[in-house]
């Protein structure tokens, strides 16, 4: 059984904003990668948005590129 997209149902969202990271840590991976569609179920248009949006966010820095820890 397909999963529902997430923003669909939610109805009052007309845009997904980058400024909002509790929303948009949800489709991360533990590693910071943005989650696949198969994963988190959204549909293609929004996919799009989310990427859309925490690439804008991690140009602000309001999310981190990658959690890897460089060694010295």
């Amino acid at each position: 059984m397909p999963k529902e997209c997430l923003i669909c149902k939610m109805q009052p969202i007309k845009e997904i904003d980058w400024k909002d990271v509790a929303l948009l840590k949800k489709f991360l991976t533990p590693q910071a990668k943005i989650a696949p569609r198969k994963r988190t179920g959204t549909c293609a248009k929004h996919q799009r948005a989310i990427a859309r949006a925490i690439k804008r966010a991690r140009n602000f820095g309001l999310i981190l590129f990658t959690t890897r820890v460089a060694h010295k």
